[in-house]
């Protein structure tokens, strides 16, 4: 009893001290608000009720935090681990247990367009919420493609923005300098980032870890200002624009009497666009994942895998390497690639600003913060990461805690930030965290128990 005492006086202690330090951090920051009364006037509005609601959310989250910690020493204490295998000693393959979570996103994403009409009264009310289906989706795309990379075979890419970047600027000059269609780019831009994604695997054969992270992020950077100061192909910072939309299989979207609405009898609509991209988009992800997946189960996965848990003991198997790694930097490069082109026709314009490091770090966090090498983790992470800073933008109902001068978007990425470090403190591993191997080898006991009954002992 008193142990129980003792410990619950520490958790108090500790989460007194939270408070105490985030308090020092609010009085210079958040305790005053400047406000522009008149022309030349400034006036300092105080906050101490946002203060005091901070400090209390941290005095509470960190008793909370305190406690499941505890609890989950507790169960792993208490817990036994056995050892993975079939009774046979066979060999068994972890990658073919299915989960809900794929099949549970795949039906929620075919049904949005549908849902968000239903919701809004209209096709085109819908506009706002199907343009956000397919930036998550373009994420969901770029995290499983960095997946195979940085969560299978353990490879950290910083610059895997600059794949993106190419697939997006082949298809933009592809299409506006031979006329190529979409149908033929898409292909070209993926082989085209494949090859680049082989030539940057040559030169960091021989880094790991942080080394690694230097040479790729160089390498992102190294593109960014190529397509800023090769003007004469990529028109420099100025980008590329009037890039050719994408058509239905040679349909165009448009208002004659050979577009796609009157093809098919419909009244013309430019919402029609819209959707077609958003299905689109949900295709090449789900060909991103099951591409994925079906690698995971092949002798390519099983190496991929060993190279993530040790890369020396992958070589004294007898697996190939520098085969290993150019290949997982190749095909995530060719679905970054792919996504570039996806992202150039649906944007219409393509320049170097839309290629910085912060898109390589917010996906690279999709990663990390779903759980490297989980594919449901990544598609769940893109939603949070991208869908969430959206929908903090309604938080009106805190005006009636805060008070008027309480403005909800100040606060929006303060709040997602927040959640993300307290996210990353509770499950460090992320949301979903897949670190089993694809196939292992059946139980030691098993093994020898066979031996023994076979008379060899």
């Amino acid at each position: 009893m008193s142990g129980a005492g003792g410990m619950l006086g520490e958790v108090l202690r500790d989460a007194a001290f939270w408070a105490l330090v985030t308090l020092g951090l609010c009085i210079p920051i958040v305790s005053y608000r400047t406000d522009l009364t008149q022309a030349t006037t400034l006036a300092l509005t105080p906050r101490w009720g946002v203060v005091a609601a901070l400090c209390a959310s941290v005095f509470v989250g960190r008793i909370a935090q305190r406690l499941f910690l505890a609890r989950r020493d507790e169960r792993r204490a208490r817990a036994s681990f056995p050892l993975a295998g079939d009774t046979d000693g066979r060999v068994a393959d972890a990658g073919r247990r299915r989960g809900f979570g794929v099949p549970l996103f795949v039906g929620f994403a075919l049904a949005l367009p549908l849902v968000a009409t239903l919701a809004t009264g209209s096709l085109g009310q819908s506009r706002y919420w199907i343009d956000l289906g397919i930036l998550i989706l373009t994420y969901v795309m770029l995290g499983w493609g960095l997946n195979i990379v940085v969560g299978l075979a353990g490879l950290l890419d910083l610059g895997y923005v600059a794949f993106y970047a190419v697939g997006a600027y082949s298809y933009a000059l592809l299409s506006t300098t031979f006329g190529l269609s979409f149908w033929i780019c898409l292909p070209l831009a993926g082989l085209l980032a494949a090859l680049w994604g082989v030539l940057l695997g040559f030169p960091v054969l021989r880094l790991r870890g942080d080394y690694l992270a230097i040479v790729t992020l160089a390498f992102g950077e190294i593109i960014r200002l190529v397509l800023i100061n090769w003007t004469d192909l990529t028109n420099g910072s100025a980008g590329i624009d009037s890039i050719p939309r994408a058509t239905f299989f040679g349909i165009p979207f448009t208002a004659g009497e050979d577009g796609f609405a009157a093809r098919f009898g419909l009244p013309f609509d430019p919402m029609y666009r819209l959707v077609f991209l958003y299905y689109l988009i949900l295709a090449l992800a789900l060909v991103t994942n099951l591409v994925t997946l079906r690698l995971r189960r092949l002798p390519i996965g099983r190496a991929w895998e060993a190279l993530r848990e040790d890369e020396i003991a992958c070589r004294s198997l007898g697996i190939d390497t520098t085969a290993t790694k150019i290949a997982a930097f190749a095909l995530g490069a060719m679905f970054g690639g792919f996504a570039g082109s996806f992202f150039a026709v649906r944007q219409g314009f393509v320049s170097p600003e839309s290629f910085n490091f912060l898109e390589s770090a917010i996906i690279l966090a999709i990663v990390v913060l779903g759980g490297m090498g989980s594919q449901v983790g990544v598609a769940i992470a893109a939603v949070a990461m991208v869908g969430g800073p959206e929908l903090l933008r309604n938080l009106g109902f805190l005006k009636s805690v805060f008070g008027e001068g309480f403005d909800p978007n100040e606060y929006r990425l303060l709040l997602f930030g927040l959640a993300m470090v307290g996210m990353m403190v509770w499950r460090p591993r992320g949301l979903v965290s897949k670190r089993t191997p694809s196939a292992f080898l059946g139980a030691r006991k098993d093994i020898s128990g066979a031996f023994v009954r076979e008379g060899h002992g």
